[in-house]
């Protein structure tokens, strides 16, 4: 199956497994890793082989029709046993993405109404899914491009692009549209600490699509922004409050509030899947922590004073009133709050 977007494919089914893109090895090296069943896509997830929300829910779909296929040869009377522990394992890999339980939620009632063998059909709903995506992508980048003046400079942190995503992007799948459109003139993109994805993936993808993209240390956002450099602040999410909150990658919170204090304007583009109108607010969003080793170690070389005690939050929670734009696949809400997503919803 080959799906037409950024040059950058992360998530590909080849006949009859799945292939993962291994982010943990990029830019030096572009390796996929087979994935023969569910426990082998959950640990992909678990290990940050694939990561961003949208490419998170679009791997646990195929995984669960791996998991149906499993499950049916061992025992075709009983398959759907396997595949409710299986649907377990993977909501416990990731817990901020909603994607991830969006795309479970689907496959999950997909299964409820299949009586003979569950691995075509459920194959095909994946597939769906991950076309779904792209298109929401292309969608996305389109809506919120609109938005951006021609000849502005754009600031975006960690990786919402291709690798993220079905293959488009979403905060980078407006950088795309905006830079085709001539809106965008600069893309600076910050390193992105711990894992560095703003400097490994998202600075290697766009170079691949032959967008010219200038990397900064994180902390030199503010001075970018005082010297006028941007003016737009671009990010993906990986969960979207009722209220408009947004939890992404750790230090976006960060951006938002400097982009406010500099007059810069802050954009969110995020499917509708990213969107949990069930949550309330970023009050009651789980925050995943990871190993202090990833703050500590640096490729596997200590970097830090021996024993220091680190804290590994992944994400922060941008607060509603600093979002200027929330962008979807149906459109733009400015200024969002509980109101406006609702209205989006009920469209």
């Amino acid at each position: 199956m080959s799906l037409t977007g950024a040059t950058t494919q992360a998530i590909r089914w080849h006949k009859d497994h799945l292939l993962l893109l291994d982010q943990r090895l990029l830019p030096t090296e572009v390796h996929y890793i087979e994935c023969h069943d569910a426990d082998s896509a959950a640990e992909a997830i678990r290990r940050m082989v694939v990561r961003g929300a949208p490419a998170i829910g679009i791997t646990a779909a195929y995984a669960v029709a791996l998991s149906a296929r499993e499950h049916f040869a061992r025992a075709a009377a009983d398959w759907r046993r396997g595949v409710v522990r299986d649907l377990a394992m993977l909501r416990e890999t990731r817990p901020t993405a909603v994607n991830l339980m969006w795309a479970l939620d689907v496959m999950d009632a997909a299964c409820a109404d299949i009586d003979a063998d569950p691995f075509a059909p459920l194959l095909a709903l994946a597939i769906r899914l991950h076309e779904q995506d792209l298109a929401a992508n292309r969608a996305m980048g389109d809506f919120g491009a609109a938005l951006i003046a021609p000849g502005s400079g754009v600031l975006t942190h960690c990786n919402a692009g291709a690798l993220a995503t079905a293959g488009y992007g979403t905060a980078l799948g407006v950088i795309r549209s905006g830079w085709r459109d001539g809106r965008i003139s600069a893309v600076y993109a910050g390193e992105t600490r711990p894992w560095l994805q703003g400097a490994r993936l998202t600075a290697w993808e766009l170079m691949q699509d032959g967008i010219d993209v200038t990397l900064i240390a994180d902390s030199a956002a503010a001075w970018l922004m005082a010297q006028g450099k941007v003016q737009w602040v671009i990010t993906g999410a990986d969960r979207v409050a009722a209220n408009g909150d947004s939890a992404n990658k750790i230090g976006t919170y960060g951006l938002a509030t400097l982009a406010r204090a500099h007059g810069v304007r802050f954009m969110i583009a995020a499917p509708l899947s990213t969107i949990d109108t069930a949550t309330a607010s970023g009050a009651d969003i789980v925050i995943e922590h990871r190993d202090g080793r990833e703050l500590t170690q640096l490729g596997g070389v200590e970097m830090a004073a021996p024993g220091v005690r680190a804290l590994n939050p992944v994400f922060d929670v941008t607060p509603a009133e600093l979002i200027d734009a929330l962008v979807t696949e149906k459109g733009v809400i400015e200024r969002p709050d509980t109101a406006r997503i609702a209205a989006l919803f009920a469209a």
